[in-house]
């Protein structure tokens, strides 16, 4: 009887081991570590900060496109968020924030805080569009005719997203934000710089705080061109290391784009 319980008990070790999660994957964004002396800031904290802290992260680290090829260059994440790219090329830069910030909202049926601007200056309203309005073309201008049954599903919220990824971009989404200061920096804010044809946005994820000296220091998401899976960057200084510090200087640089001190904004409501 003795041999046996220590075989059992053999065995159920071996399990355990081989469920073992590998070395650096996590199954959250919050709980990848914080630098040595930092502490995630619960000062003020609010339930997005909650919602990205628990955004679900992948085993596989490989970031996948819209297609289902791979990226080409995967040097640039920490870890990947699970949550679906769609099959088009639409959830870019600017849409991930976008997309982000509407998943948490939708969570919480705040479907009157759902909505964003096309380029050309239109308010796309999620409410609006689940009560059947859809947007039609007329005269090169954007236009919406109540065309469709009023439905509040999952299903047609994310078809309303793919609506907004057509026609807004970070021109757009950056007119609806409002400038803040780094030293204000929390999970939720968006560096963001517009250009032509491109510019880019990445989305803070989290922010810890060292006690002793105050210096904070933040995690950023992204995705990218082409339409890709949301993912935690790598911070280039540091590969095995996704945090960066406020004191960045005058240069941010990320693996995929360089943003100044003056990008950093945040959704007005």
């Amino acid at each position: 009887m003795m041999w046996f319980l220590c075989l059992v008990t053999l065995l159920a070790s071996c399990t355990e081991k081989t469920q073992e999660k590998p070395l650096g994957v996590y199954d959250r964004i919050g709980e990848i570590p914080p630098p040595d002396g930092f502490v995630r800031d619960t000062t003020g904290i609010d339930s997005f900060t909650l919602y990205l802290r628990n955004l679900e992260l992948k085993e596989d680290k490989t970031v996948y496109l819209y297609n289902g090829q791979k990226k080409e260059n995967q040097d640039a994440q920490f870890a990947v968020v699970k949550m679906d790219v769609g099959n088009r090329d639409l959830q870019q830069c600017a849409d991930a924030v976008i997309r982000l910030r509407a998943e948490y909202l939708f969570s919480r049926k705040e479907y009157k805080r759902i909505h964003y601007n096309f380029t050309n200056g239109e308010r796309a309203e999620y409410k609006s569009y689940a009560e059947g309005d859809r947007p039609v073309l007329l005269n090169n201008q954007v236009r919406w005719a109540r065309t469709a049954k009023r439905d509040y599903s999952y299903k047609t919220f994310r078809k309303y997203l793919d609506v907004v990824f057509t026609y807004a971009g970070t021109l757009s989404l950056n007119a609806e934000l409002m400038k803040i200061s780094v030293d204000e920096i929390q999970p939720g804010d968006i560096f963001i710089q517009t250009g032509y044809p491109y510019g880019h946005a990445v989305m803070v994820a989290d922010v810890a705080i060292n006690k002793q000296t105050g210096q904070r220091t933040f995690m950023l998401v992204q995705s990218y061109m082409p339409a890709q899976e949301i993912h935690v960057l790598k911070n280039p200084e540091n590969t095995n290391n996704p945090w960066y510090t406020i004191a960045y200087g005058h240069d941010l640089n990320t693996p995929e784009w360089t943003f100044k001190s003056i990008d950093l904004r945040r959704f007005n409501d």
